[in-house]
């Protein structure tokens, strides 16, 4: 989600941004092949599925999230960087906000593989520590 030209995202947009919804589809793939073979072997599960997508997706936000965050505490982004733009470089979002919202993603990525240890046991923890 790019802004006119000229303009600043809003508050909503500047989060999309810092998201990096590119990188999201490598995030959701195994995921996806992982419900499908379920699906196929008639052991499907749907809350299990979505609560591994939403783990799977909220780890890939926090991890851009925190790279964009380090990487400009690090003065690894500047003005001269190639590539999409860094929300926290760019003044989008304040850094301490970017590191919260890192934290946050890892916490509910963390809610969703509790509940899935809690429906399919101690093997996802082995999984997730990976």
């Amino acid at each position: 989600m790019a802004a006119a030209p000229g303009r600043a995202p809003t508050k909503a947009g500047a989060w999309l941004l810092a998201s990096r919804p590119k990188t999201l589809p490598a995030a959701a793939a195994p995921v996806i092949v992982g419900t499908a073979t379920a699906y196929a072997a008639h052991a499907f599960r749907p809350w299990p599925a979505l609560a591994a997508l939403a783990g799977a997706l909220l780890i890939q936000i926090g991890t851009n999230l925190a790279n964009d965050y380090f990487d400009f505490r690090h003065g690894a982004d500047t003005h001269e960087r190639v590539g999409p733009v860094r929300v926290t470089q760019a003044g989008l979002l304040a850094p301490a906000a970017v590191l919260r919202g890192a934290w946050a993603a890892f916490a509910l990525a963390a809610v969703a593989g509790a509940y899935l240890t809690a429906v399919a046991g101690w093997p996802v923890v082995a999984i997730g520590t990976l």
